[in-house]
């Protein structure tokens, strides 16, 4: 089992590093291309839409192949997106070449969460989810300081080009790892979509969505907010992002370890509490240096700790749809990222400081922590068995 999830782990980091990598590279894109620093942040929506359009392109195309062939194309395409952006000779084709290398994201954790649960020893559901997520949590933590750095000591280029390669490792660690599964059943096109009909899936994609949006509103802003607020130098900033990361990879740990003790919602919903009281003490606590740099690995570690028991509730939630119900849940997590960004800056806008990115972030984790009590409520854990 470990060897094949570590193949998924490969497969999630170079996922991550595409993902994430921007923010630290936005500017020396700008300058190289000669647009402005909001323009070239259009490129991190055009890798959002990809994850969008991606997962559902899936479903179409291949729901009738083998997981391992779905699992091979889709590393195929994070090469193919990551070294055209490495080359790309304008602002408009690496514009392309972000949304391609946005394709796979979403279908490729949608498929592997699939292969994980199928191929986990019994009892280790969450914890072998958790193992192929891992990868997008050493992203944040080594993949994305590193990534910046080589942008900056040599090009963004041959950031997008380290990644293309790892891409490459990927797909031969899975090609000799990961075992040939059999198709899902085919249940039809409208049978992948059947299990929407169902109150419960819409319930564990919106706390996905608000939960992870919340967390995002305070996280978008985190480095100016550690800076003006909370008084650190900016040279502190490269560390202060390994330590969410870690928070991250701790995080993620964590949930899949208990979600098989106890149970995915449960985990959920008790992370989603001290997300939200961790939120709140930023606000109120943000000005003391240590203690904000504390709240702030408590809070991405919640961000990860929800990952693996929210992708086992969508794959219980989707019988008949597995592909597409584990590939949304990545559409809602970038959906709310885009959102939370959005309103994390509405409080800058108008001239608050930047600790209240905290306050609309915490109102959205609420939120999401009444969609997982309304699911635990109407649909108790024996009925889905």
């Amino acid at each position: 089992m470990k060897k094949s999830l570590i193949a998924l782990a490969f497969g999630t980091l170079a996922l991550g590093m595409a993902e994430f990598v921007m923010m630290g590279i936005l500017p020396d894109i700008a300058r190289s291309l000669g647009v402005t620093i909001p323009e070239a942040g259009h490129l991190i929506s055009a890798y959002a839409l990809g994850v969008c359009f991606g997962a559902p392109l899936t479903v179409v195309v291949a729901r009738t192949r083998p997981l391992k062939h779905i699992l091979l194309a889709l590393v195929g395409l994070i090469i193919i997106g990551n070294t055209c952006a490495a080359l790309s000779p304008n602002y408009w084709t690496l514009m392309v070449m972000r949304f391609v290398s946005g394709l796979p994201h979403g279908a490729f954790f949608g498929v592997g969460s699939i292969v994980a649960e199928r191929i986990a020893d019994k009892g280790k559901r969450a914890e072998a989810v958790s193992i192929m997520v891992v990868g997008m949590t050493v992203a944040n933590l080594f993949g994305v300081p590193l990534g910046t750095y080589i942008s900056a000591a040599v090009t963004w280029r041959a950031t997008f080009g380290i990644v293309a390669v790892w891409g490459a490792v990927a797909l031969l660690l899975v090609k000799l790892w990961v075992p040939a599964l059999p198709a899902l059943p085919d249940t039809g096109l409208k049978g992948q979509f059947r299990f929407l009909k169902s109150f419960a899936p819409w319930l564990v994609l919106l706390s996905v969505m608000l939960g992870n949006g919340g967390i995002f509103c305070w996280y978008s802003y985190v480095s100016p907010l550690m800076v003006h607020t909370s008084g650190f130098r900016s040279g502190d900033l490269t560390l202060i992002i390994m330590l969410a990361g870690f928070g991250m990879f701790a995080g993620n740990i964590i949930g899949g370890h208990f979600s098989d003790r106890f149970t995915p919602e449960k985990v959920v919903r008790f992370t989603l509490c001290v997300a939200f009281l961790a939120l709140t003490g930023i606000f109120f606590g943000a000005h003391v240096p240590y203690l904000s740099v504390a709240l702030m690995c408590l809070t991405t570690a919640c961000l990860f700790c929800v990952s693996s028991p929210q992708q086992l509730l969508i794959l219980e939630n989707s019988r008949g749809g597995e592909m597409l119900g584990a590939a949304l849940v990545q559409v809602a997590f970038n959906l709310g990222n885009a959102v939370g960004a959005f309103c994390g800056g509405l409080p800058i806008d108008h001239k608050l400081g930047y600790e209240y990115t905290a306050l609309p972030g915490a109102v959205f984790v609420l939120l999401g922590l009444l969609a997982v009590v309304v699911y635990i409520r109407k649909y108790p854990r024996h009925e889905l068995r």
